[in-house]
């Protein structure tokens, strides 16, 4: 009778470790797939910023469209109209 009682005690001892075990398991599969995702939005930003920075140090056009669109700027004979949102 003794060693029945041992075999189940030892039996519930490791099913609630396992148990347990899986739970954190579970819950480290939800963290890295979070980190997984947060990965590449964060890969797919730096590669718009590169093409950005690549179009800044090669294509003055463009620059001098963010020149003006973000700093104002206009050329001598050019009037700049700023409407209220």
């Amino acid at each position: 009778m003794l060693y029945i009682v041992l075999f189940v005690g030892a039996a519930v001892a490791s099913g609630v470790y396992f148990w347990e075990a899986r739970e954190e398991y579970n819950r480290l599969r939800q963290i890295e797939g979070n980190s997984r995702r947060r990965l590449a939005e964060a890969q797919a930003r730096l590669a718009e910023q590169e093409k950005i920075l690549e179009r800044l140090r090669t294509d003055p056009v463009y620059v001098e469209k963010v020149i003006r669109r973000r700093l104002g700027y206009a050329k001598p004979d050019e009037f700049i109209f700023r409407f209220e949102d």
